[in-house]
């Protein structure tokens, strides 16, 4: 199945590392213009090396009124990918107020304000368009001492089929990917062990988890053409955790 993305501005969060920046390789070897933000400059530096037509914003999305600035400036947008998030991974009673906000204002906030701002000039131009969110698992199923990752995917899982809803009428779609663990670096360094992995392994049918090509190309499929009557779903890259 060829997917190819010429002509199309592709919008990826949190693009320097991981998922991210698997992902805005692979948009761009399918032929869309990429544009890639994550919060760290260098991270940046280093992919526009293998994407040099691509265009480039280091900014912290938590901040409203700048993320509204870069994204201005990268307008318009075809496709976005919210890929950026964060997670804590403590008990409840040792969560903070200042963990409680970041993580909301990283999970949750930003990717309203980025989704509101790409869909709104996709209707000023009267423009179909795609949008996938980077979900998780988590949103479906209760993780030990994941408390505050779980509440920010649950509503970015909400907020997805509400945009759906609203914005289905406009031909935009907007879909979310919900994987179980995935093999970036640091999945790998702290998932390998077995006495972490090992339980959470045992719950997945396909006996492996996610490696980061999984869920690349979940989301490439969502942004394609190939999947023009797919918007407010959920989908799970997670080997039957959530079968169990």
């Amino acid at each position: 199945m060829e997917i190819n993305f010429k002509g199309k501005r592709a919008l990826v969060t949190g693009a320097g590392s991981g998922i991210g920046r698997a992902l805005a390789l692979k948009l761009a070897q399918c032929g869309a213009t990429v544009l890639a933000i994550d919060l760290s400059s260098t991270a940046l530096e280093t992919l526009k090396q293998e994407i040099p037509n691509g265009e480039f914003a280091a900014v912290d999305i938590s901040n409203w009124e700048a993320t509204n600035t870069t994204l201005r400036k990268l307008l318009p947008i075809d496709l976005l990918v919210n890929n950026a998030g964060i997670a804590f991974t403590d008990p409840l009673e040792s969560i903070t107020q200042e963990q409680c906000d970041r993580i909301f204002a990283v999970n949750v906030k930003a990717l309203i304000n980025i989704t509101k701002t790409v869909i709104s000039d996709m209707v000023a131009r009267k423009s179909p368009g795609a949008i996938v969110n980077i979900s998780s698992q988590a949103s479906k199923a209760a993780l030990l001492n994941h408390s505050l990752y779980c509440a920010t995917k649950g509503a970015v899982d909400a907020f997805t089929r509400a945009v759906a809803l609203e914005f289905g009428p406009c031909n935009i779609r907007i879909n979310c990917v919900n994987p179980t663990v995935v093999m970036t670096d640091l999945g790998r360094k702290i998932w390998s062990d077995p006495k972490m992995g090992g339980p959470m392994l045992a719950k997945i049918p396909l006996n492996r988890f996610a490696e980061i090509e999984d869920v690349v190309d979940g989301v490439l499929f969502l942004l394609s053409d190939k999947a023009q009557m797919i918007t407010g779903s959920c989908v799970p890259i997670d080997g039957g955790f959530l079968a169990c």
